[in-house]
């Protein structure tokens, strides 16, 4: 069994749904290791992973559009408001989707579903620096 870890750190640009599949896919490509479980960590409590469709964009916007519904950015609504209007709602909507993500991995590759990529959600209305932990286990082809 072979383990490898790294992390990535993903530039958010502000509220939103950004598409990593790629850089997750380009470290994947270094390492030696074929058949296996990918896990990925968001160090963060005001943003998260999940995975989503990747064709059509306005998944993206019809997921923005509801967790604002749900979580809204009005701060009367919650006590915490010390780091911004943003902080609470991005607290609530990281609870609701996750912070850590697991994949397999056959041959070399992410074993996502042809409509699926992997996304960092970014709960926070700026941009922010998030790191996101990679850790692969599994053995070589």
């Amino acid at each position: 069994m072979r383990q490898s870890q790294d992390s990535l750190t993903i530039r958010s640009g502000g509220e939103g749904l950004f598409d990593i599949t790629s850089k997750v896919e380009g470290w994947l490509a270094g390492q030696t290791i074929a058949i296996g479980i990918l896990t990925l960590f968001c160090r963060h409590t005001s943003a998260s992973l999940i995975i989503q469709e990747n064709a059509d964009p306005d998944v993206q916007s019809d997921l923005i559009d509801h967790f604002n519904r749900l979580a809204p950015q009005e701060p009367h609504l919650y006590r915490h408001g010390s780091e911004g209007p943003d902080d609470m709602p991005a607290h609530i909507r990281s609870a609701l989707t996750a912070t850590s993500l697991t994949i397999p991995v056959r041959h070399g590759r992410l074993a996502l579903g042809t409509w699926q990529g992997i996304y960092l959600f970014e709960h926070r209305r700026r941009s922010h620096d998030r790191e996101i932990v990679l850790h692969l286990i599994g053995e070589p082809s």
